[in-house]
């Protein structure tokens, strides 16, 4: 049987949170399956070694619709695709009728989706258990694992110096947008709040956005910049074997606190401006809100409100 999982949803974080339903579909099918994704999932640089997922197909559309994949012969161009690789089955995980209708066409006889047209207010995780508990009786836990090769963990710890005895942190300091992204100023004081607790080690991940440059370089230029490793030259393949090598992560609301729970690392996530449910669907995951509030969504802009005595509070919490 050649089952295909459709999982249009942008960005890394989306693509991790739905890890466990491509697995718990490849496991009750017994097969292993492909996924059509976007892009800029990279999907194709951490699930590689996945043992689920067969093959990973570019969905290649975006929010300009410049991709080959966007308007009405783009559309034919991807049944096209899709029809090349027979598949028997398909889950789609949206209410999309585009979708409905490229697979149908595509010949696949076997269509499972989303209900149509109810994607308004559709939580991103409960959506998907209800569907997969409706189509496959299936009752899915959300608690995303990615798997590493184990050479690759123990290549990373010879190349980098890993040492028990110091306490290795990830500092994912990166973030999609401004809002998302905490000042350098706290990450400073709670580098500092750990120097003097014990022996660390800090790995700052970001990427090379100029204003994630700008919040790399004042950490690299502090007091202890001289025990961080900046890691922004690194490819997400490269990254993760140091990050499985972390004794715990403290991560603004980015890809990189996704990736490190999913890693099994204890991760503390700094909620800004995003939806509670993204820094603590994971049970690896312990998020902080800012100062005065008790929840956190879009627009809350909690950037500058992020305590660090709470984040070196919830770090003793876990490491002790």
């Amino acid at each position: 049987m050649k089952v295909l999982v459709i999982q249009n949803r942008m960005g890394i974080g989306d693509m991790v949170i739905f890890l466990p339903f491509i697995e718990a579909i490849s496991k009750k099918l017994n097969t292993q399956v492909s996924i059509l994704v976007k892009e800029n999932s990279k999907a194709k640089e951490f699930l590689n070694e996945t043992k689920s997922i067969k093959e990973i197909i570019s969905l290649e559309r975006d929010n300009k619709k410049k991709g080959s994949h966007d308007g009405f012969l783009g559309t034919l161009k991807l049944i096209k695709e899709i029809k090349n690789h027979d598949f028997d089955k398909v889950f789609i995980f949206n209410s999309s009728l585009r979708f409905f209708l490229i697979c149908k066409l595509a010949n696949i006889k076997d269509v499972h989706q989303y209900p149509l047209f109810k994607k308004k207010n559709q939580h991103i995780i409960k959506a998907a258990q209800d569907f997969l508990n409706k189509k496959l009786n299936l009752n899915v836990e959300s608690k995303p694992e990615i798997t590493l090769n184990e050479q690759k963990i123990n290549d990373a710890k010879k190349k980098y110096n890993f040492s028990s005895s110091k306490t290795n942190i990830l500092l994912g300091i990166g973030g999609s947008g401004d809002t998302k992204r905490i000042p350098a100023e706290t990450f400073i004081k709670f580098i500092d709040q750990c120097s003097n607790f014990k022996e660390c080690r800090f790995f700052l991940a970001t990427g090379n956005n100029e204003q994630e440059l700008i919040i790399l370089n004042k950490i690299l230029d502090s007091a202890n910049g001289k025990k961080c490793e900046k890691l922004n030259h690194l490819q997400i393949s490269e990254t993760l074997p140091i990050i499985r090598n972390c004794n715990i992560s403290i991560c603004n609301d980015s890809s990189f606190s996704h990736l490190s729970a999913a890693l099994s690392i204890p991760t503390i996530v700094l909620m800004a401006d995003t939806p509670l449910l993204y820094g603590n669907y994971n049970p690896m995951m312990h998020p902080i809100m800012p100062d005065g509030e008790n929840n956190v969504t879009h627009n809350t802009l909690g950037k500058d409100r992020i305590n660090p005595d709470k984040i070196f509070k919830k770090f003793r919490e876990i490491i002790i």
